[in-house]
């Protein structure tokens, strides 16, 4: 059998970072639920503001909540009228100081979680699967990532039996730890059950050392992450295979 990890997780501490920064000491369990809580109720409640993921720092009286969005504006409302109403609404649900940090995502088009979104509201919107998907990895190609590839599985356009199908384009290796994978899943309901939906994106290779602090991340891998390979050590010999050996 497959014994496949999630391309995020598998990445944690060499070129990724984590969503939740702080110390937990005896009461863990508790900051750990909460953390759940935050997630699930601004995914909610902000499901149309294109939210791809939450960053939640601690300090000691302080929870900073980082929200990465395509659509800022919406989370944002009228003179910052709606990201205080966010701010009451989360202090009820957590009893703590919340500050709220907005930022917002340049190029959704290289962002798994929303592209996953968009495939799965479309296909709700009955909408070919086939050109919900071609579509989104035309879009993302288009915009510069490396390779792009979707899983889609369930009981595609009505069908009795459900099955599976993979559409891909360009490189997604997932075994090379310094590529820099984006990985999302989405759900589409639909009338005839629900359709889970996969994306990989490969946004390219990581050299360098990565801050891994999720306020600087995205800079750090931004400025790390180059299109061609390091030179090589040895200058511009050739490889060893190649090399013309003397003759005895």
């Amino acid at each position: 059998m497959g014994q496949k990890t999630n391309p995020i997780g598998n990445r944690l501490g060499i070129i990724k970072g984590w969503d939740s920064n702080w110390y937990g000491g005896r009461r863990f369990e508790h900051k750990l639920v909460e953390d759940d809580q935050i997630r699930k109720y601004l995914n909610a409640r902000l499901s149309k503001a294109g939210v791809s993921k939450i960053v939640i720092e601690r300090t000691l009286k302080l929870v900073t909540v980082t929200i990465h969005t395509a659509r800022p504006g919406i989370i944002i409302g009228k003179g910052g009228q709606e990201v205080d109403k966010l701010k009451e609404e989360l202090k009820k649900v957590t009893k703590k100081e919340i500050q709220i940090n907005i930022s917002e995502i340049k190029r959704p088009e290289m962002d798994a979680v929303i592209v996953a979104n968009a495939i799965a509201r479309q296909i709700e919107g009955r909408i070919s699967y086939r050109r919900a998907i071609k579509t989104a990895i035309a879009s993302t190609m288009r915009i510069g990532a490396e390779g792009i590839k979707v899983l889609i599985s369930g009981r595609l356009a009505g069908a009795e039996m459900a099955r599976r199908e993979m559409i891909k384009e360009g490189r997604t290796p997932l075994h090379t730890l310094r590529a820099d994978i984006d990985y999302a899943i989405a759900e589409a309901h639909t009338t005839y059950g629900r359709i889970g939906i996969k994306v990989w994106i490969c946004k390219g290779e990581v050299y360098g050392k990565v801050d891994l602090t999720p306020s600087a991340e995205s800079q750090a891998a931004a400025g790390a992450r180059e299109k061609s390979m390091p030179p090589r050590p040895g200058g511009n010999r050739p490889p060893r295979g190649n090399r013309n050996r003397p003759k005895k």
